[in-house]
Order: C-alpha cells, then sequence, then structure tokens
C-alpha cells in the first residue's frame, strides 16, 4: 500500500527520508556529484601526492642500517638498476662494445652513473664471461622513474644485444616498465556487467550498478591523489581500492535493485519504492559498509605506514561508495525506476523476476539443508580446514625478479646473475659498521670472520662515508634470497660473527638487505597480528551484535569469517608453491609470501565476508520477526537471498580475479587470495555452514539477556521494528506485522 507522506503516516527511517528526498531532487543530486567530480579533480592536480612505501619493520636492525645507508651514504642513497652482460669471447674482447653501452646508458635522463666493470672489484666473474654494471639514478625510488626513460633503457640493452654479447637490465624499476597496464579495472566490469545482465534480463537493471560503481570509482581514484600527499601508501593500493570500490559498489546496488523491483511488484510506486528500498536494503549496505571501514581500520593497529596508507586508500573507496548508494542511487532511479526492466535479453527459458516468492531452487537447497544440518556442518567445516592446510607449511618472504615470467628482461637479468656470479649475488648482504672513527683493526677481523661464517661466498673490503664513522661491507651469500639458508645465515651472522667479530671494539654492526628485511618484517608482524585480530573481531561483533540483537550471531560470524579467512590463507600458499595450481595463474617457481599480504588479506576478506552475512540474516531477522520460527526464517532467509549473494559473490569473484595477469607477484597473490576466500565464504560458509549451525542452534541464535536488550541502542537492518522488550528469544505479538520483501509473499 501506498503510503501518503504529506497526509501523515508511519515514521520513516533516515535512510528512507533521504532516498525520498535524493528521489525528488534527482537534478539536483547529479549536478552535486557533477561537481564534486570537478572539484576533487582541480585538487588532485594542484595537490596530488606520490607514492611510497617503507616495508622494513620500524625499529628493526634492518631499518636501522638503511637509515645510516640514507644518512651517511647519500650519493647510494637512490633507486638503483643493474645491467648484466654475457660476452662469447671473454671481457677483454668485449671491452669495446660494452665502453659504447655504458657511454649510451650514461645518457638517458635520470641515470646519475654507471660503473664501468672493467674498474670496479668483483664485476667481472671468474670465467671472464660475465660482466655486472651497476647503474644509480637520481631518483629516490623505482616508481618515480619515468616508465618512458626506463623503456629506452631496456631499448639501449637490446640494441647492443649481438651474437657475441647479450646484454640484460634488471631491477624494480625495469619490473614496473616490463609489465605496462593490464586494464584490471575493465576487466572486473565487462565481467560484472555479463553477470548482472545473466542475473536481471534488463540492460537497465544491470546497468545501474555499473553506473553507480564507476561513478564512485572516478570520484574515489581522484581523491586517492590527496590522501596518498600526506599519508605514505603503496603503489598497489590503488589497484586494491579500484577493485574494491567496483566490487562492493556493484554488490552493494545489486541488493538495492533487487529490493527496488520486488517494492515495485508489490504496488509501490517509484518514489515509495525508492523509499522503502532505502529503508531496507539500504539498512543492510549501510551495516555491510560499517563493517568493511572497521576491518580496514584494524590495519591501524599494526602501527605501520604503508599499512596506514593503504588503509585510508581503501577506506576512501568504501566511504565514496557509501555515499552513491544512498544519494546517487535513488537520483538514478527517479530518471529510470519506471524503465528498470526495459531493454530485456532474450535468454532462453528465463522467467520473469516477480514478487511470487523465492525460487524453487533455492527453496529445495534451503529445506535439504535443514534436513541434513548437522551432516552439512561437520561438511563444510572438514572441507574449509583441509583447504586451509597447506598454510602451515607457507614460506614467507618478499618474491623478487626471480619470480617473473621467464620472457621478462628483470627475470633474465636475475638468471644472468646467478649462472655467472652465483645466486647469492641477486641480493647481497650488507654489514653496516658504525663507530666514532674508522677501527681499521675491528673492520678488517669483522670481514675475516665474516667470510669463514659457512654459506659465504665472498666479502667485499669495507668501503667508508666521508666522515669515516661508518662503513659498509657486502656479503655475498652461497644461496639465494629466498633459499631457507639464507635466512639461517642472517641468524649466525647477528648471534654469532658480529658479537665475535667486535666483542673488543667500539663499532655497532648491523645486518642489512633483502633477507634481512623479511627476517625482521615477519617477525615484527607476528607481533602485531594479535591486535589486529582482536580489535577487527571485537568491533565487527559489536556492530552485529547492535544490528540483530543477539549472542549466537556475531559469535557465530566471527567463528565462521576465521575459517573462510584461513581456508584463503592455505589456498594462497598451495598456489605459492609453484605446481600445477600456481602455473595456472602464472607463477611457475615456488614463491614466499609477503608477510603483510596475510595482514592486508585478514581486514579485507573479514570485512567482506560481514556483507553476506548481513545480506543473509538481515532476511532471516525480518522472518523472525514476522512469525517467531527460526526454522523457517532460516529456511526463507537462505531461499530469499541465494540469488542474490551468489550473484554479488560471482560479481566480486570476477573484480579479484581481474588481478591475476597483473606481472606484480603482489597483486595477483591478492587477486588469488581475495577470489578464493569469496568463493569459499559464498558457497560452504553462506549456503552451507551458516544456516546449518543456525539450524543447530534453533530459538538460541535470537537470545539475548534481558538487561543488555534494553541497554543497548537500536541499529536495525531488517526494517523498523519494534524494540523486543523483555522478550529475548521470541518476537512479541506486535512484531509479527508483515514486511514488503520477497519472504512475505509464500
Amino acid at each position: 500500500m501506498t503510503i501518503d507522506h504529506d497526509r501523515g503516516g508511519p515514521a520513516e527511517g533516515l535512510l528512507a527520508r533521504v532516498g525520498r528526498r535524493a528521489y525528488r531532487r534527482r537534478g539536483m543530486v547529479l549536478l552535486t556529484w557533477l561537481a564534486a567530480l570537478i572539484a576533487v579533480f582541480a585538487l588532485s592536480r594542484a595537490f596530488g601526492g606520490d607514492f611510497n612505501a617503507d616495508y622494513a619493520a620500524p625499529g628493526s636492525e634492518s631499518k636501522r642500517a638503511q637509515q645510516l645507508l640514507e644518512d651517511r651514504f647519500p650519493q647510494e642513497s637512490g633507486a638503483a638498476l643493474s645491467v648484466v652482460i654475457q660476452t662469447k669471447d671473454g671481457a677483454a674482447a668485449a671491452r669495446d662494445d660494452v665502453s659504447d653501452l655504458v657511454k649510451d646508458l650514461r645518457s638517458v635522463p635520470h641515470v646519475a652513473d654507471v660503473n664501468d666493470p672493467y674498474t670496479t672489484p668483483g664485476a667481472v666473474n671468474a670465467d671472464g664471461q660475465t660482466l655486472l654494471a651497476g647503474m644509480r639514478l637520481d631518483v629516490a625510488t623505482a616508481a618515480e622513474m619515468p616508465v618512458e626513460d626506463t623503456r629506452q633503457i631496456i631499448d639501449i640493452a637490446e640494441q647492443h644485444d649481438g651474437d657475441g654479447v647479450r646484454v640484460f637490465v634488471g631491477g624494480q624499476a625495469v619490473v614496473l616498465a616490463d609489465g605496462g597496464p593490464i586494464g584490471s579495472e575493465a576487466i572486473g566490469l565487462a565481467a560484472a556487467a555479463f553477470i548482472l545482465l545473466l542475473t536481471f534480463g534488463s540492460v537497465v537493471a544491470a546497468g545501474l550498478p555499473i553506473l553507480v560503481a564507476v561513478a564512485a570509482l572516478a570520484v574515489s581514484s581522484l581523491a586517492t591523489t590527496l590522501v596518498i600527499r600526506f599519508a605514505d601508501a603503496p603503489d598497489w593500493s590503488t589497484s586494491l581500492a579500484a577493485m574494491l570500490s567496483i566490487g562492493i559498489g556493484i554488490d552493494y546496488v545489486l541488493l538495492m535493485v533487487t529490493r527496488y523491483r520486488e517494492a515495485r511488484a508489490a504496488g509501490l510506486s517509484n518514489e515509495d519504492a525508492t523509499a522503502k528500498t532505502l529503508d531496507t536494503a539500504g539498512r543492510s549496505v549501510l551495516v555491510a559498509g560499517v563493517t568493511v571501514l572497521v576491518s580496514l581500520l584494524g590495519l591501524f593497529a599494526m602501527g605501520l605506514s604503508y599499512m596506514r596508507g593503504a588503509s585510508l586508500v581503501a577506506m576512501v573507496g568504501v566511504l565514496v561508495v557509501l555515499a552513491a548508494a544512498v544519494t546517487l542511487f535513488p537520483a538514478l532511479l527517479g530518471y529510470l525506476g519506471n524503465r528498470i526492466d526495459r531493454l530485456r535479453i532474450p535468454l532462453p527459458r528465463r522467467r520473469r523476476v516477480r514478487s511470487q516468492g523465492p525460487g524453487k531452487g533455492w527453496m529445495r537447497w534451503s529445506r535439504f539443508i535443514q534436513r541434513h544440518r548437522l551432516a552439512a556442518a561437520i561438511a563444510g567445516t572438514g572441507i574449509m580446514l583441509a583447504l586451509a592446510a597447506p598454510f602451515l607449511d607457507v614460506r614467507f618472504g618478499f618474491p623478487d625478479a626471480g619470480n617473473n615470467r621467464t620472457d621478462s628482461m628483470s627475470r633474465q637479468a636475475y638468471d644472468a646473475v646467478s649462472e655467472g656470479f652465483g645466486p647469492g649475488a641477486n641480493a647481497p648482504l650488507l654489514l653496516v659498521a658504525e663507530g666514532p672513527a674508522a677501527d681499521n683493526a675491528a673492520l678488517n677481523r669483522l670481514r675475516t670472520h665474516a667470510a669463514d661464517t659457512p654459506g659465504v661466498a665472498s666479502v667485499t673490503p669495507p668501503r667508508l662515508n666521508p666522515a669515516g664513522d661508518t662503513a659498509v661491507l657486502t656479503v655475498i651469500p652461497d644461496t639465494g634470497p629466498q633459499d631457507e639458508a639464507t635466512q639461517e645465515l642472517v641468524t649466525e651472522l647477528r648471534d654469532r660473527t658480529i658479537p665475535s667479530a667486535t666483542s673488543d671494539s667500539d663499532l655497532r654492526v648491523s645486518v642489512a638487505g633483502a633477507s634481512a628485511q623479511s627476517i625482521d618484517s615477519t617477525a615484527d608482524l607476528a607481533q602485531r597480528i594479535p591486535y589486529l585480530i582482536a580489535g577487527v573481531v571485537v568491533l565487527s561483533m559489536a556492530l552485529l551484535l547492535l544490528a540483530f540483537r543477539s549472542i549466537a550471531v556475531p559469535l557465530k560470524a566471527a567463528a565462521m569469517n576465521l575459517l573462510s579467512v584461513g581456508a584463503a590463507y592455505g589456498v594462497v600458499a598451495y598456489v605459492l608453491q609453484g605446481g600445477w595450481a600456481g602455473q595456472l595463474v602464472g607463477i611457475d617457481t615456488p614463491t614466499p609470501l609477503p608477510p603483510f599480504i596475510t595482514v592486508l588479506m585478514f581486514a579485507v576478506l573479514f570485512g567482506l565476508s560481514m556483507d553476506y552475512e548481513v545480506f543473509l540474516l538481515s532476511r532471516v531477522r525480518e522472518s523472525w520477526m514476522r512469525h517467531g520460527d527460526n526454522t523457517r526464517s532460516v529456511t526463507e532467509g537462505l531461499a530469499g537471498t541465494g540469488r542474490v549473494i551468489t550473484a554479488a559473490a560471482a560479481i566480486m569473484i570476477a573484480v579479484f580475479l581481474a588481478f591475476i595477469p597483473s606481472t606484480e607477484i603482489i597483486l595477483k597473490v591478492i587477486g588469488i587470495g581475495m577470489a578464493s576466500a569469496i568463493l569459499l565464504d559464498a558457497t560452504i560458509i553462506r549456503l552451507i555452514l551458516v544456516p546449518a549451525t543456525m539450524h543447530l542452534l534453533g530459538r538460541r541464535n535470537w537470545w539475548i539477556p534481558s538487561w543488555l536488550d534494553r541497554r543497548l541502542p537500536e541499529l536495525h537492518v531488517e526494517g523498523r521494528p519494534e524494540p523486543l522488550g523483555d522478550s529475548t528469544t521470541h518476537p512479541p505479538a506486535h512484531h509479527l506485522q508483515p514486511v514488503t520483501g520477497v519472504e512475505d509473499r509464500r
């Protein structure tokens, strides 16, 4: 029944009033969004910052050594590249070719210097067939190096590559230039559009979520440049935020379009259907979005600058999506509401979606889970634990060029260095010695002790800074940077070699390098993770407690989400082993897992998992508030949301799978982890484990102590029911009123 709000009627919630106002003033809303886009664009052009990230653990030994190098050796603190020359007839015969190569490379913009391998100690290997020239850039990080200049360096190397001489260039700047853009956002949007067309069968209905998500992405991506002006953030944070914005933007509006079509089919006018949509689905979207924000806030507990920056970038995207869902979407309905089912596509044997109730297939599945709830709970838990098992053997570390594509320039340079100088030459360790004055005797003793340490191939003579108070010794291990033996060597140097060599001197020696940084970062994150888990889980449980007024619901949600994240970790660990599963996604070598990815995945996935929890339980709660029958409520809730959750999950999976073509291992791993977690969460968790455990718990699902129920503020996601009063397990009679939606038409 249409409510006449001008003549008085039931009070509407805040979101319903916002939706109604946006509907009526739709032109002004669209102009406001356009003005916001222009303003953010202008501000980003004038005040936009640059990406910057330091993965070193704060206060660690490797971080201290890194800071010393930057302070005491500023001429070596910029980004660097390596040029590897393989000669057929030996170094002497290739001298002219190498000299011409060095000369050409020095002429490239942003190249500060290129070492002459003939005058640099250790730059020619033992058999004289391979030379290594170091290239110093005048930019602080590889991300600041213009891609076109890096491409010029690669082109020069390829021009000098002939029959007698092979030239390869390695370094992070080459990795960035080698990869190039892959259009992940476009891939994700295209896949989402296809799924939406199959779900709704209408171009207009499918286009609304895409339109809202793209508008939100346009604003948030420009706002990102303002965020990174004030906070350090890694370059991959924009890709993560873009995918997150697209995924949740489409998912949230998908839910709202579904509710709008149901309200229209029930006979409501366009405006009243819009208000009803905001008052029901809008509440679910708001709670789900706030849960994602709470999870991202947990990254602040890690105390790491790059985590805070990545979290802020992602949070801006989520906030803009929420704003678009509650303002831009109802405004667009003002123009397209009557045409929501227009431009239908011819799908075979597809029936128009009406409001008669949930599909028969979903109802049969829901009743099947009800009948076999114990077996379903046991089987679902077993599957998730089995998938999580590979994470027990995971190897933490940072991927390097040795994990890149075999045909990439950076990988070829890495392999050439390993072949000519040994695997340890790709990531040498640095001994940074600090003292009041140069102590040659102590430094020579340190070099001798380090060279005698098992696992060390060679140690260079100490290099002093101009002030003479800091020295650097380069240690080349026998093994590669990702080898466990190299990790053990770092521990041996720190615990035994250095204390033994410096016991009677004033030298303070720190170990730096990729392996040292990996050890320190892993240990540092291991100490911080409990704070993240505790903070995210407790805050999310508190939000669900307020939303659903139940003790069991938030406890069950936390357990299920932890299970989902654990299974996703296991899938990632299995793929990183480099077997058949890894080769499917372009990982053909055993690859370590960057420890910070586990933290990032936990925060993001916990928030996204709560989305589906809210979508499902809001419908279950609606049914419970009408008739107080738990079995019927769970069955109807699962049947009524199965199609929406499946479509939403399919879209999110497609969006994150678009990360996989990336040449960056970090983005590839994030995509694999996110996609697998959402797949498992929307199938095993939401469609099996959640309903099975709710059937097992029965009326205990909705139990809450009376004293707590009276003290909690109202935050309902299922509409506007009255407070439960003292009834904590069964709704009183005045709660049995129907709620417009798919469940109340059986």
